[in-house]
């Protein structure tokens, strides 16, 4: 008969192996399959599950040593049979985008789906997601540690902040849940991944007196926090995932221009940005912040391989 705690009956053996979810199993989430999958990992190592609303895409996931699970976040029906199939899991889907939301825009519904879907069995031993460091909002280029109350100044950083709200609802309902604020990812392999395209656009940066601090993360680097807090992490827990650069934005372009032997990008004034920039690219413009991120080195015992973006930038890669 079903127990209280498990009303949809006992699991089966084989779902007493350490299985991992990944919800939103893109670039980020294939490195961390990686280094799960890793010669490390042993025979001890998880059985890695992704969530996917794409039939095209189980090709790729198998080949990675992925079993792929077919569910999308906008129907929440698709996502039933989430319900008790890991042990731990790793959210990286973001909100929906500006023009996939409706007239409650601050909303992001595909964690709260996920939450509720998650909640219909055994409840995982860890849930690890990974927001955004933009609900933090302007800090005048200060020091933000994990206990800054946020302040998101923009839609897509509020959608966020519902998130973490979702994730942490969760939490109460005994989930240890975790909190990764992540800043701009880059790699020289990821697609986007580096400034070199617009750094050939000519972009413009803004001038010194009105520059910003930016802060970064390796893709690479990303990926092993991802992984050391599904198994580290403390519950209920927000932590800052960022490398040791302190670069204002026009200072990381005009490194990553005498890298790629291209012309520094011009410098403008505040004031003539907002007439020559799309509003998206105004938005980090505005904000000005440096992340602190001693809970990362001292309770994810995580050391960055790529300590600065000098290093990661430079990296050689496949």
């Amino acid at each position: 008969m079903p127990s209280i705690q498990n009303p949809l009956g006992a699991l089966p053996a084989r779902f007493r192996r350490q299985r991992v979810l990944i919800i939103g199993c893109g670039d980020v989430g294939l490195r961390v399959v990686r280094s799960l999958n890793g010669p490390q990992g042993g025979s001890g190592r998880p059985r890695v599950l992704a969530l996917t609303s794409s039939p095209t895409r189980v090709p790729q996931l198998r080949g990675a040593g992925v079993t792929p699970l077919l569910g999308n976040l906008d129907d929440a029906a698709t996502l039933a049979r989430l319900a008790g199939v890991a042990t731990r899991v790793l959210h990286l889907a973001p909100p929906p985008g500006e023009r996939e939301v409706g007239p409650r825009w601050w909303l992001d519904p595909r964690s709260t789906a996920l939450a509720r879907a998650l909640r219909r069995r055994t409840l995982p031993q860890s849930l690890v997601y990974a927001s955004t460091s933009g609900v933090y909002g302007d800090c005048a280029g200060a020091w933000v540690p994990e206990s800054r109350p946020v302040a998101p100044a923009t839609p897509r950083a509020q959608r966020r902040v519902n998130a973490e709200r979702a994730m942490r609802h969760l939490g109460r309902a005994g989930v240890p849940v975790s909190i990764l604020r992540v800043p701009g990812i880059y790699a020289p392999d990821r697609e986007g991944g580096t400034p070199e395209a617009r750094l050939r656009r000519g972009t413009p940066v803004l001038a010194e007196p009105d520059d910003v601090y930016t802060n970064h993360i390796h893709a690479d680097d990303l990926a092993r926090a991802c992984m050391l807090a599904l198994w580290r992490a403390r519950a209920q827990r927000i932590y800052n995932v960022a490398d040791d650069s302190q670069l204002k934005m026009g200072d990381y372009f005009d490194f990553a221009a005498d890298l790629y032997g291209l012309p520094r990008p011009p410098r403008v004034q505040r004031s003539t940005a907002q007439e020559q920039l799309p509003l998206s690219l105004l938005s980090f413009m505005g904000e000005s912040r440096r992340l602190t991120t001693k809970r990362m080195a001292r309770e994810l015992r995580l050391r960055l391989r790529y300590p600065t973006v000098r290093e990661g930038l430079q990296a050689p890669h496949p």
